[in-house]
């Protein structure tokens, strides 16, 4: 058998995989290899928003109105009976100082973002600053590498370029038929991103966790990190009770630091989601948009060692409602729509099958999720309704289907959408009961011309309206349904990825079922189970734990004191070292 050594084994090529290889080679000069069993790097991470929840970060601090006491104690507000607080004391200590070091060290840059905390009214909850975006990169950077960056989820994208995470650049797609200044910018886009497919064979622009995962992987390769593609561990090896390494499907690798998982969680392992998701043990549907290799090969991998699971939180996965979308899945397939963006327009509403509301529209993707499987019915069905008017999806769009000029016949025709000249025929059409239906419309739009939704109070918090409309008055969430021909689409279950994860301690030591530690074993990312418990306090609060924890495990390989006590230094020296 063939076998080599290294001293650091990484199992996944995500963030937080990425992080801890970084910090391990760059601390400690220590040999690092990371194995990736798909053929691409990037995980989950390449999917998502790019987007970290790191409170005290120095973006946020110029933006003001936040302390560190105000964001453990609305950690403690959040997770409840989960809270653990050596764990939450290491995230809000080494969080700051991780940012800072990764962009003082490495390609990674970020950006302020203006998201509020999704419950900016809870205790300790702020309005702006905690959130910080990867910035745009030139994935060409990677060289030959390029070719084995994840591209970009597919149904996110228009005709495969990506958009900045911005509101701004998103209205000028939404505006192009109405303003010169938009039309000419979506040409310029338009334009470079087919120089880019013409000469790499992709866009690469990249924004988001497109360029969070191209700025990471640069950085370790830059670093001597070796990834490793399409190579898949099959088993720990495990001596005199310590691991050692890893099998792999020809001879294996030696460790002689420790082995790090980062499989990024089970929200592809079918069976152990069923088991821990409420809506999938009473029959229901699930389609979650995350990479299909994250089928819970860390946690098998740890179980074979040792080590305990168990689905103990209220909410084992970070919830998020989708649509499929016919023909843009894998072989033609349906692809799976995450909705970000469409819940929080004014003049769309949701309902079950009985025709009625059954939450705030306007909550994050996570509590619309979370409402949706608390109002499940016979047999798990978690499904609902999107419902607007004509005049709000030729705005807004609804789900893949895109505001005007964008046609919608070819969205009618598959099936994806379903429309009707009245609310009534609409109902028909969709199954929905049209009683129902007509009640809650004829309810909702009374109060909505006002701006008020005194059902749900949509639109009272500042989250509730950073991802409405601005321009729309009084209330940027809150318009009503009323100009036929009306519309509907399904929603159906999904999730970003897994709550529930390896018990680890503070530095990511897995420990088996007893709580011991399995010495040279590590866990990150997903892998581990979430600081957060089960809840979403805010954008970018997998990202930000994934590489605040992998940083931290980094140094503790390298034999660094895992969590350095924080330097406090006026904002203008921490901007001034990040040029």
């Amino acid at each position: 058998m063939d076998s080599e050594t290294t001293d650091v084994l990484v199992i996944g090529s995500g963030a937080g995989g990425l992080a801890t290889a970084i910090a391990a080679r760059r601390f400690g000069g220590l040999r690092v290899t990371v194995i990736e069993k798909e053929p691409v790097f990037g995980g989950t991470t390449a999917f998502s928003g790019g987007v970290l929840w790191i409170p005290g970060n120095r973006h946020g601090r110029p933006q003001g109105g936040d302390s560190r006491a105000a964001a453990r104690r609305y950690l403690e507000v959040e997770t409840g009976n989960f809270f653990d607080a050596a764990a939450v004391d290491a995230f809000l200590d080494a969080g700051p100082q991780m940012l800072d070091w990764f962009e003082r060290e490495t390609e990674l840059r970020f950006v302020p973002t203006l998201y509020p905390d999704y419950h900016p009214d809870r205790e300790g909850g702020v309005d702006v600053g905690r959130s910080v975006l990867a910035a745009p990169y030139d994935a060409s950077r990677l060289g030959p590498d390029l070719k084995r960056l994840r591209p970009p989820l597919s149904t996110i994208t228009f005709m495969g370029m990506m958009f900045n995470s911005s509101n701004a650049d998103i209205r000028h797609f939404f505006n192009a038929t109405k303003s010169l200044t938009s039309f000419l910018y979506v040409l310029r886009r338009l334009a470079a991103h087919g120089l880019e497919v013409a000469r790499h064979g992709r866009g690469v622009q990249v924004t988001s966790g497109n360029a969070l995962a191209a700025r990471l992987a640069r950085s370790a390769l830059d670093a001597g990190v070796e990834i490793r593609t399409g190579t898949a561990a099959r088993a720990l090896i495990v001596e005199d009770g310590r691991v050692a390494g890893v099998r792999l499907d020809r001879g294996e690798i030696r460790a002689t630091a420790g082995v790090v998982l980062a499989c990024g969680g089970y929200a592809q392992d079918l069976a152990r989601r069923a088991a821990a998701y409420p809506h999938l043990r009473e029959g229901g549907r699930h389609h979650s948009p995350v990479p299909a290799g994250n089928t819970g090969d860390g946690l098998a991998l740890a179980e074979g060692a040792g080590a305990g699971f168990a689905a103990r939180f209220p909410q084992p996965a970070a919830w998020m409602p989708v649509s499929l979308v016919p023909g843009r899945g894998a072989g033609g397939g349906a692809g799976v729509f995450p909705h970000l963006l469409d819940r929080y327009k004014p003049g769309m509403i949701a309902v079950g099958p009985d025709g009625r509301r059954f939450t705030n529209e306007s909550a994050s993707y996570h509590d619309m999720g979370e409402a949706m499987v608390a109002a499940r019915r016979a047999g798990g069905d978690a499904g609902c309704w999107l419902i607007c008017d004509r005049p709000t999806i030729r705005k807004y769009g609804l789900g893949h289907a895109k505001p005007a000029p964008m046609p919608l016949t070819p969205w009618l025709r598959s099936g994806y959408l379903k429309t009707g000249g009245s609310l009534r025929t609409l109902a028909t059409a969709a199954g929905i009961d049209p009683d129902g239906l007509e009640a809650t419309v004829a309810a909702f739009n009374r109060e909505a011309r006002a701006g008020h939704d005194p059902a749900f109070g949509r639109g009272t918090t500042s989250f509730n309206r950073y991802l409405a409309d601005p321009e729309h008055r009084p209330n940027p969430a809150v318009g009503p349904v009323e100009t036929g021909p009306f519309y509907a689409l399904r929603l159906e279950m999904g999730d970003l990825g897994t709550f529930d994860g390896l018990d680890c301690t503070v530095e990511g030591a897995v420990k088996d079922a007893a709580g011991r530690v399995i010495p040279g074993l590590y866990a990150v990312g997903n892998d581990r189970a979430s600081l957060m418990a089960g809840t979403y306090p805010g954008a970018g609060i997998t990202l930000g734990p994934a590489m605040t924890f992998g940083w931290i495990t980094g140094r503790h390989l390298a034999g660094l004191e895992p969590v350095p006590q924080p330097v406090p230094q006026p904002v203008s020296q921490t901007m001034e070292a990040a040029q």
